[in-house]
């Protein structure tokens, strides 16, 4: 495995260096004062948008994108390190059209969309004109079981009929936002895997409703985390994605990259905390010496160091295996990084506020803000114990197929 980037990622990385510190940071205090003011999609991130796409920062991820398509079309090996630095403004990726969830459903449009759903659907969000949202999660099921959900996705001739309720639906509050794919049960006597579809449903359909934007954390996120309802939504049947039963299947090809993509930008914002806190320990003095020269702080900074590296290194191993495997062959490694990457980075977040003392718990650090989506994340596309729960069948699966291998390393007397 060679992480090395190539003389292209490096152009790159230089590429969106320079315009996150010449064109993202300096928009920082616009951006929180318009949103303030109830702003819901700040003008400069339109702005931002066409002057990224000149300069072709745009669509960097999405290995397969059509040549005729806008954008780079990068591995994910390769678009690991420009996600990273995105991370460090948390509202940054949507300017180089790379955001959550539009990322997941471009491609689960560009692998499984039909001529006309790429037409009407998929071009506009290539183009960075509309955003869209992804309906998965609902409020009376255990959503971590995909197997779960409940909504109803009828055929009645010529149209799905829709009934249900969704939430935490990221993105759904987006002045942009035109369309959400809803993943529904279509045959509930069906096989278990085999029971869900996904259906386009366009923000303007009767019956559909976006009831509320649920604050996480006693934040209010821009594009928020939404409950949905769906009541008698009719649409045609045009609108189904790929096949009857394929959601299931669907769902896990989305979700591979997307949690790789979050993982990616998580290691930037850790990047970031640990930047602040050297800079605030080798600023303030307590009892006579400088923050970083009292052992305790000297050793969270080695430690978030240390954590960051190590996560960086996991990270960029599990894209590497979705370039070479695909989303199943690197299901251990997303699986992993999906449950160390948040906990690596509230950790390091709440060593940085610690260190800031009461000015890390205010407006006036992004670490409060960093800390708050490192914990969002530790349930956003599947909590922790699910990922962990996948990583332990996987090594008893290998302990079961190697199952005596050990018994030469042991102390103990053979047995008679």
């Amino acid at each position: 495995m060679d992480f090395a980037y190539s003389p292209k990622v490096e152009q790159l990385r230089r590429k969106l260096l320079d315009f996150m510190d010449n064109y993202v940071v300096p928009n920082l205090g616009l951006w929180r004062k318009e949103i303030s003011n109830g702003l819901e999609h700040p003008q400069c991130v339109e702005d931002l948008k066409e002057l990224a796409k000149s300069e072709g920062l745009w669509n960097l991820f999405l290995r397969t994108l059509d040549a005729s398509a806008p954008g780079q079309g990068l591995s994910n090996l390769e678009y690991a390190p420009l996600a990273e630095i995105m991370g460090r403004v948390n509202w940054s990726a949507e300017v180089f059209n790379c955001s959550a969830p539009d990322a997941g459903n471009m491609e689960l449009l560009h692998m499984f969309g039909s001529t006309e759903q790429r037409e009407r659907w998929l071009a506009p969000l290539l183009d960075g004109r509309i955003r869209s949202c992804f309906a998965m999660s609902e409020p009376d099921v255990a959503s971590s079981d995909a197997t779960n959900i409940q909504i109803s996705i009828r055929r009645e001739g010529n149209e799905y009929v829709i009934n249900g309720r969704k939430w935490f639906i990221s993105g759904a509050a987006h002045p942009l936002c035109r369309f959400a794919i809803v993943m529904g049960v279509t045959a509930p006597n069906a096989e278990v895997h085999r029971r869900q579809s996904m259906v386009i449903v366009p923000f303007d359909t009767p019956g559909f409703k976006v009831v509320r934007n649920i604050p996480v954390m006693s934040h209010n996120f821009p594009g928020g985390h939404c409950e949905l309802v769906f009541r008698d939504v009719r649409v045609p049947v045009s609108n189904l994605i790929h096949e009857e039963g394929a959601g299931f299947a669907m769902a896990q090809a989305r979700l591979g990259p997307g949690r790789i993509h979050h993982c990616m930008r998580s290691i930037g914002q850790a990047e970031l905390a640990l930047e602040l806190m050297c800079e605030r320990a080798a600023e303030r003095r307590t009892f006579g010496k400088y923050l970083h020269q009292h052992a305790n702080i000297a050793e969270w900074i080695a430690m978030s160091r240390m954590e960051i590296e190590q996560a960086r290194l996991l990270v960029l191993k599990a894209a590497w295996l979705i370039d070479q495997q695909g989303a199943k062959g690197a299901l251990r490694e997303i699986a992993m990084i999906k449950a160390i990457v948040p906990r690596m980075q509230t950790t390091v977040c709440d060593r940085a506020m610690q260190v800031f003392g009461a000015m890390g718990l205010s407006p006036d650090t992004p670490l409060a803000e960093l800390w708050t989506w490192g914990r969002v994340l530790r349930i956003a596309d599947g909590p922790d114990e699910v990922h962990l729960r996948t990583v332990a069948k996987q090594e008893m699966e290998a302990a079961a197929e190697r199952r005596g291998a050990t018994l030469p390393y042991m102390n103990t007397p053979d047995l008679i």
